[in-house]
């Protein structure tokens, strides 16, 4: 009989546990991963502001009064950023979304593929939340 191997190779690659507290500040998240998890915070975002969109939506359409009551709310430069947040979430989700849609058809399953389509959703979610960001604060 042969004696097990005590030493492993120089090219195995050694998999352990995330210590929460010591290793994760250190640790490279890759793109992808990202990706996924700001799928999830821009998911509940949405979801935990829908009933204020809802509110927002069902008083401005009550009367000419309220539309420029919101209006005049919606003018600030605050509450501009929080609607810019929201777009973001929703459009970052939207393209998240669209990702993980080919993904389930079994296209870009590849580690590149899947760090290049994850760095598209980056450069199409902000590209076009910065279209948003130029209306909204009136430059066109």
């Amino acid at each position: 009989m042969s004696e097990p191997q005590t030493t492993k190779p120089r090219n195995m690659r050694e998999f352990r546990n995330i210590n929460a507290v010591t290793d994760l500040p250190n640790y490279r998240l890759p793109a992808a991963g990202v990706v996924s998890i700001l799928h999830r915070i821009s998911g509940f975002a949405m979801a935990a502001l829908l009933p204020l969109v809802a509110w927002a939506l069902d008083n401005s359409l009550t009367s000419e009064m309220s539309y420029e009551a919101f209006t005049g709310v919606f003018s600030a430069w605050y509450v501009k950023v929080v609607l810019l947040g929201l777009a973001w979430a929703f459009l970052h989700h939207l393209c998240a979304g669209v990702r993980h849609l080919l993904m389930d058809l079994h296209i870009g399953m590849s580690k590149e593929a899947s760090k290049t389509s994850a760095l598209a959703v980056f450069g199409v979610s902000l590209t076009l939340t910065l279209l948003v960001a130029l209306k909204v604060f009136g430059v066109y």
